[in-house]
């Protein structure tokens, strides 16, 4: 090997090892850990040198890239020994890009800062725009003080309109932490509800086979909307209720309504002790009232639009008698 990169006229490139590291981006010491574990194939010894060649540096691209998206040394080295034993990874790298994919037909924008005043009312405000980054709504481009990437044009334009509505700014950016909050257990739910019904007979080996993989890759296309679809209906469900309800109490009410406004003041409720032993060990006993209060608010919602249908099923068998 002469020269200080591939050799020229060669049938197949070979590398030294430094040249393999430029030409890859990793250190030297990562080509050699990357040995020792067993992720890359041993190079051809000749003389005192080690030569590597092309599959070295498409294995260490493979690599970095599923480094970049979020897989463990160790779990790439299961998906790269079943590519080695002949399994395939197509059907497995095609299920990581669906999942690692957009979920959303949305574009991202830019913005530079001037146009962003404007559309906030033409005041700088370094505070609101150091959260907006903070939540991920604006971010930062490199060498460009001036322009902020948008990843949700969508999001941006609703904080425009709440703000020129009256909202302050300070009020949008902890809705949108609270709301993502509950956003990101909804999700969580489905992912769970979805692995337990859907995915857990494709995810049984791992890595999965290429067959079962590329399977699961086809019902993540076709489940994907399924998730947002859900919370579309039951938040439209939910808005309607509720800004009823508001609006009824508003007009027929003397004193201002809140979502936890009762007709007589609270009373304290004795729970078994045995109740609270056994929520205490399940959450922590720091944890137990917050959980205690969230199961009742949810049993309370659960009930209100049990009722709230059953009376629609009753009034549609009305309507069919009439």
């Amino acid at each position: 090997m002469n020269g200080p990169g591939p050799a020229a006229g060669r049938a197949a490139a070979e590398y030294r090892i430094e040249d393999l590291a430029h030409a890859s981006g990793a250190t030297v010491r990562t080509i050699r850990a990357y040995q020792d574990r067993g992720l890359l194939p041993t190079p051809e010894r000749r003389g005192r040198a080690n030569v590597y060649r092309d599959t070295h540096l498409s294995r260490l691209r493979q690599i970095a890239d599923l480094l970049d998206r979020g897989y463990t040394l160790a779990s790439i080295k299961e998906l790269l020994e079943a590519w080695d034993t002949g399994r395939g990874l197509g059907g497995v790298l095609g299920l990581v890009a669906e999942v690692h994919g957009p979920w959303t037909d949305e574009r991202a924008d830019r913005i530079t800062r001037a146009e962003l005043d404007v559309r906030f009312g033409g005041t700088q405000d370094e505070q609101a725009v150091a959260e907006a980054v903070d939540l991920g709504v604006l971010e930062r481009i490199p060498g460009r003080d001036d322009e902020f990437l948008v990843p949700s044009p969508q999001e941006l334009a609703v904080a425009v309109e709440l703000h020129a509505a009256g909202v302050p700014l300070s009020a949008i950016s902890g809705h949108l932490r609270e709301l993502r909050g509950q956003v990101e257990q909804i999700a969580s739910r489905f992912l769970e509800f979805t692995t337990e019904h859907v995915f857990a007979r494709y995810l049984g080996h791992r890595p999965p086979t290429d067959a079962d993989a590329a399977e699961a890759a086809s019902l993540v296309r076709r489940l994907r909307p399924l998730a947002q679809q859900t919370v579309d209906a039951e938040l439209a469900r939910a808005m309607r209720t509720f800004a009823t309800r508001h609006l009824d109490h508003h007009l027929t009410a003397e004193e201002p309504f809140t979502s936890g406004s009762t007709a007589h003041p609270p009373v304290p409720v004795a729970l078994p002790p045995g109740t609270i032993t056994s929520v205490e060990s399940l959450v922590g006993r720091e944890r137990a009232a917050a959980f205690i209060t969230a199961a009742t608010e949810r049993e309370l919602q659960a009930r209100t639009l049990d009722t709230l249908a059953s009376s629609h099923a009753k009034e549609e068998k009305l309507d069919q008698i009439d």
